[in-house]
């Protein structure tokens, strides 16, 4: 295998009751953790979403509201996926736009507050859409001859997902077998959030990305519209938790820096003054 891996890799995939990242819940987790010696772990569960599912996403998952009715929320079982996650990279099937935000607003919802963007990220479907151009069904056909059975049932997905992976890692002697590497080669652009609402720009300043302030500094619209930045972490707006709370760390640093000029403003005006009282003495 080319793969090498420093620490473990977590493929997982993620069933859920739709794909609004701010307003859907997970029906289904399920974990294989690929460790550094090759052995594998895995962790699954239903999850009770308390919300209702629909018809119409039951019959793309199977998964109806009688099978999660005496299921854990996701809730209980928070701090155990985060164990079981907590030292592993994370990899999934289009995960960086839709496992890995809903993952993060999930957890921040119940009130788990683990930095899951401090991991590395390799999404699979980006190194097949940018080597090939499909989806998972036709991936593992391509890549593995292999037909897909159950789809969208979430270990069997995270499975494919894994066998995918190495298959790539053997059809093109381009891409470097470790997480460092697959990690940015599947990385979406320099965002700073899982939506991408926020980003960095050329001179690596967070920007808007997004709206009538899409480019502009954060800094900057914090400036000629003080509002905006309150209208944005409000309740009453449905961006994801995470989006809210990376926008609030920067404007905590905004703040810290304002703070900061002023205090070695004030200390430069205390030493002028010092040096004329000193002088008039004199």
């Amino acid at each position: 295998m080319r793969l090498h891996l420093e620490r473990p890799l977590a493929i997982f995939d993620l069933e859920a009751t739709g794909l609004n990242i701010t307003k859907e819940r997970i029906v289904q987790i399920a974990i294989l953790k690929i460790n550094p010696d090759g052995s594998e772990e895995k962790f699954e569960s239903l999850v009770n979403p308390e919300i209702e599912i629909s018809e119409e996403v039951t019959k793309i998952h199977g998964i109806n509201n009688e099978d999660v009715k005496s299921a854990p929320t996701f809730a209980q079982i928070a701090s155990e996926i985060v164990t079981f996650i907590e030292n592993a990279d994370l990899a999934g099937y289009n995960s960086n736009k839709f496992d890995i935000p809903l993952l993060a607003e999930e957890l921040l919802r119940a009130g788990n507050h683990f930095d899951i963007s401090t991991k590395k990220f390799v999404d699979v479907q980006n190194i097949f859409h940018k080597m090939e151009q499909r989806t998972l069904v036709a991936a593992l056909k391509f890549y593995c001859d292999q037909e897909l059975e159950n789809a969208h049932d979430a270990m069997n997905d995270a499975k494919a997902t894994w066998d995918v992976l190495k298959a790539q890692l053997e059809r093109y002697p381009n891409l470097e077998g470790n997480i460092e590497f697959l990690s940015k080669f599947t990385k979406n652009g320099n965002t700073i959030d899982f939506a991408g609402r926020l980003a960095y720009n050329e001179k690596n300043e967070p920007v808007y990305n997004f709206g009538k302030h899409k480019g502009k500094s954060i800094k900057e619209v914090h400036i000629i519209e003080p509002g905006y930045y309150s209208w944005f972490v409000s309740p009453q707006t449905d961006f994801p938790l995470h989006t809210k709370q990376k926008l609030k760390e920067i404007m905590d640093g905004i703040k810290s820096d304002k703070i900061k000029s002023e205090d070695d403003e004030m200390s430069l005006d205390d030493k002028l003054s010092a040096l004329q009282n000193k002088f008039k003495k004199n």
